[in-house]
């Protein structure tokens, strides 16, 4: 079963807890202290382009980059609405070709958790040294072992609301570090509202540690720079369970 596939129709739904517009702001701040004002902006696994949109509102130049068919053409219903000038790529991550360099990239709500083996994150964090202009930043947030094994762990969620639901399994594997959700959607017809369609997806994310991301990030050429708890400014603790890296481009 492919991930993305009927939950990106109602992936905005569900991720309305998510609080974008601080996130957006966050963002800024830190290009803004990295001299990367009104510069062409890369976001990897842009999903519908909530965060892409937000930024193109900033003044970035945007690109975004994802290889969800569906999720893309969401994110491109938007840019219409917007009028944004927002270039939209069916890329891998593991893969992405750009004409040319970006100011900065960006990569949020864990899509790194995606890549689920050391080698195959290097060569991400390796295209995006490739793609940074010199001493362009890369900023970036990924889930903990802490999360996967402590929050989401063989727990059970679910969420209903008026036009679809949905259970979602998790089950962590410490020895791995692997996460798999297996996904239920109960989604209403748009034909008969009476009714409502089952779907299922399965999605896979990696747990890695700070040390691993750090090792990684240098490993492909880029230079560490500071990571810190969530979208805050503070040093990441033991009950972390997401954190965002800075890292920059150090030469080709």
């Amino acid at each position: 079963m492919e991930a993305y596939t009927r939950f990106a129709e109602v992936y905005d739904i569900f991720m309305d807890n998510i609080p974008y517009g601080e996130w957006a702001e966050y963002l800024h701040e830190i290009l803004k202290e990295y001299h990367i004002p009104n510069k062409m902006v890369l976001e990897l696994g842009c999903g519908t382009g909530n965060m892409t949109e937000r930024l193109a509102d900033k003044g970035y130049d945007m690109i975004g980059v994802d290889n969800s068919e569906v999720m893309l053409e969401i994110a491109m219903e938007k840019r219409i609405k917007s009028g944004h000038d927002i270039l939209y790529l069916l890329q891998d991550m593991q893969s992405f070709e750009l004409y040319g360099t970006v100011g900065a990239v960006v990569s949020i709500c864990d899509s790194i958790n995606y890549i689920t083996s050391d080698e195959e994150l290097k060569e991400v964090f390796h295209l995006v040294n490739n793609y940074l202009d010199p001493r362009g930043i890369f900023v970036f947030d990924f889930n903990t072992e802490y999360k996967y094994r402590e929050l989401l762990g063989d727990k059970v969620i679910a969420e209903e609301r008026e036009e679809c639901s949905f259970i979602w399994d998790n089950y962590y594997n410490a020895e791995d570090k692997m996460n798999e959700y297996q996904l239920t959607l109960f989604v209403q017809s748009k034909e008969e509202p009476e009714l409502y369609r089952k779907y299922q997806e399965v999605h896979y994310q990696k747990a890695y540690t700070l040390e691993k991301i750090k090792t990684l990030i240098e490993k492909a050429g880029l230079r560490y720079v500071a990571a810190y708890d969530a979208y805050t400014r503070k040093a990441p603790m033991y009950t972390s369970g997401r954190i965002c890296v800075i890292a920059q481009e150090y030469g080709k």
